[in-house]
């Protein structure tokens, strides 16, 4: 059995496959416990493997990356990185059935971020923040290249108005249309693209009793405009903790503007779609959108 399907067209996994997969190309770990992962996560289906591992295979086609490449960012990234990313350990084929490149990284413990779950909501928003700085002042080297998170926020517009009116009758729909042309009207960013982790959601931030442990899920890492990494302020943070993050990273106006335009676009274009398949994502949507409506 394997993690909730999500997508009406993805590839369904499950322990067998993952043990076939093993067998084939890392005989080394094929006896090692095999369990699914239970998570938010929309993109990958994941597996814990022993004490130490996790498998994790793309669970349908836009999800897909260059495995390698991806493994070999990371291992240049992480040593300017103040907290924990993923370790690779391992690149997998297409095989036995399985259409798509595969990964095994180490597994890192702890528990997804929720806002109340932060013991001190301030601290890690500094902390995060702290994070967020190194990563932008890393070295542009080796980017990924063609779309993804970090260009305009234009090139959003008809699919974020689409879910708007999708949603009608379910949001102040007026009152999200005028932050969403507020960040289109924002200046663009205009100065050298910057790396960004670009998934700054709380599935994606790992704490260990109470505080920021790790940073996880660098699957739309790529290079462009801060702003998309600061949809945490408004997916996890509040109040005075959305502040400090603001403070922490010296943000102007303009890149504030589009960064509350990224939180609400990715936002909106999730409701409609997940609605009926991932409830944690739709509750982090719709209180995303609450602290974007309340200032």
């Amino acid at each position: 059995m394997g993690p909730g399907r999500m997508h009406a067209d993805e590839v369904e996994t499950d322990v067998g496959l993952v043990r076939r997969l093993l067998a084939g190309q890392f005989p080394q770990w094929a006896e090692l416990p095999v369990r699914p992962v239970a998570s938010s996560g929309t993109d990958n289906a994941l597996y814990r493997l022993g004490d130490d591992l996790v498998v994790r295979l793309p669970r349908i086609g836009w999800a897909v990356t260059d495995v390698e490449a991806e493994q070999r960012r990371l291992r240049r990234l992480a040593p300017h990185l103040p907290l924990p990313i993923p370790e690779p350990l391992a690149a997998g084929v297409a095989d036995v059935g399985y259409p798509w490149p595969w990964s095994v990284y180490r597994w890192l413990p702890g528990e997804e971020a929720q806002a109340d779950r932060l013991e001190d909501p301030v601290g890690t928003a500094e902390a995060l923040a702290g994070f967020v700085a190194a990563l932008h002042d890393v070295d542009v080297v080796d980017p990924p290249s063609g779309g993804g998170r970090g260009g305009p926020l234009a090139a959003r517009d008809a699919a974020t108005r689409a879910a708007i009116a999708a949603l009608d009758g379910d949001l102040d729909a007026p009152a999200v249309t005028a932050v969403w042309e507020e960040a289109l009207a924002a200046p663009v960013w205009d100065a050298p693209p910057v790396w960004v982790h670009a998934d700054l959601a709380p599935g994606n931030l790992l704490l260990r009793g109470g505080r920021l442990a790790a940073v996880l899920d660098f699957g739309a890492l790529n290079v462009g405009d801060p702003a998309v990494d600061l949809l945490v302020a408004w997916n996890l943070f509040s109040g005075a903790a959305r502040e400090r993050y603001r403070t922490a990273l010296g943000v102007d106006g303009a890149t504030w503007a589009r960064g509350r335009g990224w939180a609400v676009s990715v936002a909106l274009i999730a409701l409609p779609y997940y609605r009926d398949t991932n409830p944690a994502l739709v509750a982090q949507s719709w209180r995303t959108l609450r602290e974007v409506l309340a200032g």
